[in-house]
């Protein structure tokens, strides 16, 4: 991978004019298309969905004890997938690692629902959070080597719809899976449905001329594949600590400096050059999509229980706040990929936007608040990350040589999973040490905010 500003990469202050309408869903890209939204819906799906079962799972498999480990094993899965996968897919083209991301997704989900002890489900989950990050990356590169570079908005703003139907219905389906027929087929169903989006994805890669499928390869990773995989997996165990010692009492201190101690130099190595102090170009393009991932994520993760606790209100009621969010997250998507905008002015406000929303949902901690500013603060800040998230994206292909979008879009990945786990860390260090009441869920979000604002004072440094 070359540093940023090695070479020109042109322009990057409008989005370039979009292709004729239905461009990505004429004849030649239409399956193509409709297979990486299937996809995307059933790995959004399959996201919320286990966070509304895993109670019941660690309840019934008698593991509460492992059940933070079911999530932060396929995180850290996850890095050590994107970034193997995103090199991969630049030396051999994108098909080989998709199908074999999507093979171990399913083959993960066949494990933890036929799990008979709560460690071979966390070993599932650990698959199936490998195979989710192997082809999540491939998508990227395969967008890169199949669709022409002025589609590539609409195509973003289509991956981020995916989201909008698994969030609204996701975890209502689930509760009545789980009541109905058991929590095993919250992860025993999903792969009767992956069959047939990888079917129509197959059919679609048939038809894509092989030039364009595996396209150019690298010009050699800046650090050799194996010791890749070293600092990968170094990340992904600095990133499990850091969660853990955010989240504990006590020793908490210790495993949260552990983890930044080993998270830290893993993400010199992996990440470009002088990403870690938003160095011009692609740099700053990874700083900024983790500073809005964490924020985001940073800022929602005790939102639920704050309104909960403090405002009465049920868990269905919180969870339709959430869904405020998700709508506009699409809605923002879509206005982006529509036309040109000045992408610096984007990346300016969407930061914004997510401060001003973070502040909006901090005021609802005060009773005399009404409760409907949480649900419009989440609104808000919807629309920043929307707008922020694929231009972005679209950013990180066009600062790639030919070749390198891969390993740039897997920098991408692990910036923003390790800036997430870092911000919730954050933040769970904070109620680990004052406890959950008022003053602290306000303290969290006002952190949060300031945290988002940041990314407006980085945004101009895009330009490479």
């Amino acid at each position: 991978m070359r540093p940023a500003g090695r070479r020109p990469y042109g322009p990057i202050m409008t989005t370039t004019v979009l292709e004729p309408p239905l461009g990505i869903f004429a004849r030649r890209h239409r399956a193509v298309t409709i297979g990486m939204v299937a996809l995307i819906v059933l790995v959004a799906f399959e996201a919320l969905a286990v966070a509304t079962a895993m109670p019941v799972v660690g309840r019934e498999l008698d593991g509460l004890g492992l059940y933070a480990l079911a999530f932060s094993g396929a995180l850290a899965a996850g890095m050590i997938a994107t970034v193997l996968g995103g090199r991969w897919g630049d030396l051999r083209g994108p098909v080989v690692p998709l199908w074999t991301g999507v093979a171990a997704f399913v083959a993960g989900l066949l494990v933890a629902g036929t799990a008979p002890t709560m460690d071979v489900f966390v070993l599932g989950r650990f698959v199936q959070g490998f195979g989710g990050g192997l082809f999540q990356v491939a998508l990227y590169v395969l967008v890169s080597r199949v669709y022409p570079a002025e589609t590539h908005p609409k195509v973003f703003s289509v991956f981020a719809g995916a989201w909008v139907v698994p969030s609204m219905v996701g975890p209502a389906i689930t509760g009545v899976v789980v009541e109905q027929l058991g929590w095993r087929w919250v992860f025993l169903g999903v792969p009767l449905l992956v069959a047939p989006a990888a079917l129509l994805l197959w059919r679609g890669l048939a038809a894509v001329p092989p030039g364009e499928r595996s396209g150019p390869t690298g010009p050699g990773a800046r650090t050799p594949i194996a010791r890749r995989f070293g600092w990968a997996v170094l990340a992904a165990a600095g990133a499990a600590l850091t969660q853990y010692g955010g989240a504990a009492r006590g020793a908490g201190v210790i495993l949260l400096a552990a983890g930044l101690a080993a998270l830290v130099p893993a993400l010199v190595r992996l990440l470009p050059p002088g990403t870690l102090r938003a160095g011009r170009g692609l740099p700053t393009v990874i700083v900024l999509r983790g500073i809005a991932a964490g924020t985001v994520f940073g800022g929602e993760v005790y939102l639920p229980l704050m309104l909960t606790q403090e405002r009465g209100l049920s868990p269905a009621m919180a969870g339709m706040v959430l869904t405020g969010g998700a709508l506009a997250w699409s809605l923002a998507s879509w206005i982006v990929g529509r036309r040109p905008y000045d992408r610096v002015l984007i990346l300016r406000t969407g930061p914004l936007l997510i401060a001003a929303g973070l502040l909006m949902m901090a005021l609802t901690v005060f009773p005399d608040v009404p409760v409907v500013f949480a649900f419009a603060g989440e609104i808000v800040m919807g629309l920043g990350i929307g707008s922020v998230y694929p231009t972005l994206s679209v950013l990180v292909l066009e600062l790639s040589a030919p070749g390198e979008e891969g390993e740039n879009s897997a920098s991408m990945g692990v910036g923003e999973s390790a800036f997430t786990v870092m911000t919730v860390a954050a933040v769970g260090a904070v109620v680990a040490a004052f406890g959950a009441a008022g003053p602290v869920y306000l303290a969290c979000f006002v952190l949060t905010a300031l945290m988002a604002v940041t990314g407006t004072l980085v945004a101009g440094r895009v330009r490479a």
